[in-house]
């Protein structure tokens, strides 16, 4: 299947570094994020694993659960563990899958036969409480990602979630909003009190203020 977004993401139970790890039970009514590996011992996805754990008290604050994937087995993600400490000075402190078997790749489309068919890409899903897939995040093999956009990006799902409103271009928590074009202005004064109006399709409003 080719996960698109909303979509909703299947269940799967797998073997992990925590144990066996059932995605649905684990991850609850949170937020997640999963990220998928080539395999273990990469250099760029090595730097990626230390960034997300030195990273995770912002997604714990979030409410957001974030989980790895490779597809190499338990013991060699247990050694890549001891190496990203070792090298990185951080330890691994959320679960990293181990799809040795590719059944999670395949059940997932992490597996793109044009640039490998054996490995997964480097991707990132952000999935919602109700299990859809509300962000794809897909990158070369060359290239790390950005953990500071996915925090960006995961404020404005949430934010956008509670109000009705969205997120300019290079919006940053705190900055201003849009309000959606599909809001009349009998409701935008209900909702908002005032606003500036740019054109009539692009009003700006302060930051409401996100639901914990």
């Amino acid at each position: 299947m080719s996960l698109k977004l909303f979509d909703v993401v299947p269940d799967f139970t797998q073997a992990s570094t925590i144990g066996e790890f059932p995605f649905y039970p684990w991850a609850g009514r949170d937020w997640v994020v999963l990220f998928s590996h080539p395999r273990d011992f990469t250099p760029v996805c090595t730097t990626e694993l230390a960034a997300v754990a030195r990273l995770k008290p912002e997604f714990d604050r979030r409410g957001v659960k974030v989980v790895g994937l490779s597809v190499d087995p338990v013991a060699s993600h247990h050694a890549w563990a001891n190496d990203i400490l070792l090298s990185q000075g951080v330890e691994l402190n959320f679960p990293l899958i181990a799809d040795e078997d590719r059944r999670v790749s395949q059940l997932l489309d992490l597996i793109h036969p044009n640039a490998s068919d054996t490995v997964t890409v480097r991707t990132v899903l952000v999935i919602d409480p109700a299990r859809r897939v509300r962000l794809t995040l897909t990158y070369p093999a060359s290239t790390g990602r950005n953990l500071a956009e996915l925090l960006r990006t995961i404020d404005s799902l949430k934010l956008t979630d509670d109000h009705k409103v969205a997120t300019p271009a290079d919006w940053a928590q705190g900055d201003d909003v849009i309000i959606l074009p599909s809001v009349g202005e009998g409701e935008a004064r209900r909702l908002f009190g005032a606003w500036q109006t740019h054109t009539p399709y692009l009003r700006t409003v302060p930051q409401p203020v996100a639901a914990e």
